[in-house]
């Protein structure tokens, strides 16, 4: 342990503290612009490049960068002084000078750090005229790089770097032409970017932000001829209220139903209802591999790897091309909610396919990627049409001028909106597989589950594993939320050397709750938490909490699909995967020599 001193309070931390911790823990702010910190997984972005949070160190000639400055016995530190103060304003002054000045209309505003820090140090003017950096635009299916408004900051490479191990993004050029872009800066699209959204939710200003189509959602509810119905993911409703005040965690699922009616959708609907059905298909698969494996069937592959999570396919799809016959094929809730709106709700409620639009609301950007896949289209109509994120509703409503926390509480319309709390659960990670469990269970024993909660494969961990015990089955369970943990387990399943049964992944840490389309929760986990548990205390409070239970469910195989795993079911809810190409490579083989 050392001491020091800071605007006159003794400080006592462990040797290696920064300044930066060191004044946080004795209640001073510093003000920060490329430092993040993901305190839960221990990465930190500290590139100290920003210089936004420097101070003044007693007996230093030069003010010091506090986020990556170790503080030292018997130092003294003042972090308010006006030599400070003049720093900070005129680095912000001459970072804003190379920044464009379209607050108005930039998708971050409100929320931008740069904006947020201009107000706190009252910059009215810029001192510093001259010429201004500027890079073309780059518009994926997903995501949108406007990097005229990046700062360097090089956070969303830390998060695509060293948390997600998808190695998109990175440094490129030197000096005033730098930018973090895809290798060769290349387009997003042609790169290795699984649209997980990361990047985005720890973007300090919109040089990354969504792909928007509410404007989309306003032509389609605006036209007579379309019928427009809406799916809301389960992680949706735990973070909605954020946006509106409210604490985190605080569950609004009958005021978000409320307000999407009274936006004019024809109908409300809940995607726990196709988790519910996504759990049929892929526990039905679970179980016959299972079978087929302790059969001693060899073209059996074990482990099964769930399928729900859009980033998580892309990512094996770029970088496992050889392990594409282990995951599920069963389609994501999101797709086999549209597949079934568009085929069997169409025909009950006698509207054409095509006069049908469905709308998602997701946590998740990577759904706006899913949604346009081919595999998904058909005739070339998609069976989602759009895909907005939590924060796009959010702004929508407030765009409809609606008192969102006045609305009294409202339910989801039948039949595809009436589910279990198995469905409710798919927005946490070890969710899916728990909701797996508790139908494959009963299937696979043919007695009534006692204890419903597994909490052996809840936590926050980001691997995790547990032996679920089917009445004499032992089946080896793993878990990983976030890429990089992903890609070890899946190095294991290419090595040979994996003991799983199957193994649930999600490409978000924390899971659905901590999506890229969420409210932006600046990587404190105790906001990912409170998420969690509004979660399972909706879980808990439905008088259904297995899959195979929900009588719509129930319905709909009798009346439309037979049974999990047939041909109708396998034609409408299952899907295949597909290697990415080796995208560097075949861009320099077309530049050679240029």
């Amino acid at each position: 342990m050392i001491e020091l001193t800071i605007d006159k309070k003794k400080v006592r931390v462990e040797q290696g503290t920064t300044i930066l911790k060191a004044a946080q823990q004795v209640g001073i702010e510093i003000p920060t612009l490329c430092h993040f910190e993901l305190c839960d997984m221990g990465i930190e972005n500290r590139p100290g490049g920003c210089r936004v949070c420097v101070v003044e160190v007693e007996g230093r000639r030069n003010l010091a960068p506090s986020c990556i400055t170790e503080a030292e016995d018997g130092m003294v530190v003042k972090t308010h002084n006006i030599r400070v103060l003049n720093a900070r304003t005129t680095v912000l002054k001459l970072i804003i000078s190379d920044h464009p000045f379209n607050c108005l209309v930039c998708a971050k505003s409100g929320h931008c750090e740069l904006q947020s820090l201009a107000t706190q140090f009252g910059i009215r003017s810029l001192p510093y005229e001259g010429e201004q950096s500027h890079y073309r635009k780059d518009t994926s299916p997903s995501i949108i790089r406007d990097v005229d408004k990046c700062i360097m900051c090089r956070r969303c490479e830390m998060m695509c770097n060293e948390v997600q191990t998808v190695g998109a993004l990175a440094a490129v050029n030197r000096g005033f032409m730098s930018v973090v872009a895809p290798a060769f800066e290349m387009n997003l699209v042609d790169s290795p970017c699984t649209y997980c959204g990361q990047c985005v939710s720890v973007c300090p200003t919109g040089a990354l932000t969504e792909v928007d189509h509410t404007n989309d959602i306003i032509r389609a509810l605006s036209d007579p001829a379309k019928t427009v119905v809406v799916q809301t993911a389960p992680a949706v409703r735990a973070a909605l209220g954020e946006e509106f005040g409210l604490d985190p965690g605080t569950l609004v699922t009958g005021k978000m139903v409320a307000a999407l009616r009274e936006m004019g959708f024809d109908y409300v609907f809940d995607t726990d209802f196709s988790a519910d059905l996504t759990i049929m298909e892929e526990g039905t698969e679970l179980l016959q591999r299972i079978r087929g494996h302790l059969a001693g069937d060899s073209s059996v592959r074990l482990p099964i790897l769930t399928s729900c999570c859009p980033g998580w396919v892309n990512f094996f799809e770029h970088n496992f091309p050889d392990l594409l016959d282990v995951p599920s094929t069963a389609k994501s809730p999101q797709q086999m909610f549209g597949a079934i709106a568009k085929s069997w709700f169409a025909g009950k409620i006698g509207v054409n396919r095509k006069d049908l639009i469905v709308v998602s609301i997701m946590p998740c950007l990577a759904k706006k990627y899913e949604c346009q896949r081919d595999e998904f289209k058909t005739d070339g109509s998609p069976d989602v049409d759009f895909s907005i994120s939590t924060r796009e509703l959010a702004a929508f409503i407030k765009q409809a001028n609606i008192d969102f926390l006045n609305l009294p509480d409202e339910d989801f319309d039948d039949p595809l909106g009436e589910s279990s709390g198995a469905g409710v659960i798919f927005g946490n990670t070890g969710g899916v597989i728990e909701a797996a469990c508790r139908t494959a269970y009963e299937l696979h024993t043919g007695k009534a589950l006692k204890k419903v909660d597994f909490h052996e494969l809840r936590g926050v961990e980001g691997i995790r594993s547990a032996v679920i015990d089917f009445d004499g089955l032992k089946l080896n369970i793993g878990i990983a939320h976030g890429l990089g943990n992903a890609r070890k387990l899946l190095d294991e399943v290419r090595a040979g050397t994996s003991h799983y049964h199957a193994i649930e992944i999600m490409a978000c840490p924390g899971g659905c709750i901590g999506g890229g389309g969420q409210p932006y929760h600046h990587g404190h986990s105790e906001i990912l938490a409170k998420r969690a548990a509004a979660i399972y205390a909706e879980d808990e409070r439905k008088p259904i909490r297995k899959s195979h239970e929900n009588p719509s469910i129930i319905r709909l195989y009798d009346e439309f699909l037979g049974h999990p795993g047939s041909q109708k079911s396998h034609s409408l809810l299952h899907t295949e995967y597909f290697p990415k190409s080796n995208e560097v490579s075949i861009y320099l083989n077309g530049h050679n020599g240029k």
